[in-house]
């Protein structure tokens, strides 16, 4: 019976998860407005209400502050006339800089801190859209109670905010020497920086994560060309990304942030979305994994 009501519940949130994905998505098309489009809203959504990610819920008032607070940051720095990787680079330091003053290790406020960054947002309506959908994000775990019986404090082990900016500024150094485009991708840098605070990690983890992520880019810029109709696209996408990860056996919340990304970068870095996701996701967890196991093996694990 337990199993049955769970498996009840599960649908409807994930009937309720993805209907907010999609007022998103027709919210932007009705206004013309495609920076009302926050794809990392997608995997908050599926990671808060479907999976109840206990490290993204236990404390239901960063859910609307961390996320809101990057994006201005992001949003700010922005509108500064100074160089895109410094843009980048400074948005990363003064995020890291604002999650360790709040205590968070939020990852999906890295995504929305980079997203007005790598889109170049300059509408207001980024803000306001970010405001919004945080907000009735926060409001679906207090009202359903989503939270209750996690404890709220936990230690965050705030070297992993150094270590991934270590490894971020590497590769965004990389790919600037070779004249790489897609040095950075937010979901990617999302499971990055949540992988580095697992206590264990493995080479299987790793390989699943990149071949999520790189299937969901390659689907998402394929339909994003293919159906003219950013609505219908959307509903194909969440429905294939639940098959895809129950197929593989894992659970990846930025798989479903993934294939909203075409909706916002502009379609000749789009187009190459799925080749720049894999080569970025075979550098990064690759670094993630070397780290972990050097790690492991300090420990004595």
């Amino acid at each position: 019976m337990d199993s049955t009501v769970s498996k009840k519940v599960t649908i409807i949130s994930y009937i309720i998860s993805i209907a907010l994905i999609i007022a998103m998505v027709t919210a932007s098309v009705m206004l013309k407005d495609p920076e009302i489009i926050l794809p990392e809203v997608a995997a908050m959504a599926i990671a808060m209400w479907v999976y109840r990610e206990a490290g993204w819920i236990r404390q239901p008032s960063k859910i609307f502050l961390a996320p809101f607070i990057t994006a201005v940051i992001g949003f700010a720095v922005n509108q500064l006339q100074i160089p895109y990787l410094a843009k980048v680079n400074l948005t990363l330091i003064l995020m890291m800089l604002f999650l360790r003053i709040i205590r968070s290790n939020l990852g999906p406020s890295i995504a929305t801190g980079l997203l007005p960054v790598v889109t170049n947002a300059n509408e207001w309506s980024f803000i306001i859209s970010v405001f919004i959908f945080t907000f009735t994000l926060m409001l679906g775990v207090l009202v359903f109670g989503l939270n209750k019986g996690l404890e709220k404090n936990v230690q965050v082990q705030y070297k992993y905010m150094l270590v991934f900016l270590v490894l971020v500024f590497s590769w965004i150094g990389l790919c600037w020497l070779i004249g790489f485009q897609l040095a950075v991708i937010p979901p990617i840098l999302v499971v990055v920086f949540e992988s580095l605070q697992k206590p264990m990690y493995n080479g299987k983890m790793a390989f699943k994560q990149g071949l999520v992520l790189t299937i969901s880019a390659t689907v998402g810029t394929l339909l994003y060309f293919a159906i003219d109709s950013w609505i219908l696209v959307t509903l194909l996408d969440m429905i294939l990304m639940l098959i895809l990860l129950h197929i593989v056996g894992i659970r990846v919340p930025a798989v479903f942030a993934f294939p909203l990304l075409p909706f916002v970068f502009p379609d000749h870095i789009v187009a190459m979305l799925p080749l720049g996701s894999l080569i970025t996701c075979v550098f990064l967890f690759t670094s993630v994994l070397v780290y972990k196991k050097m790690e492991m093996n300090r420990s004595g694990r």
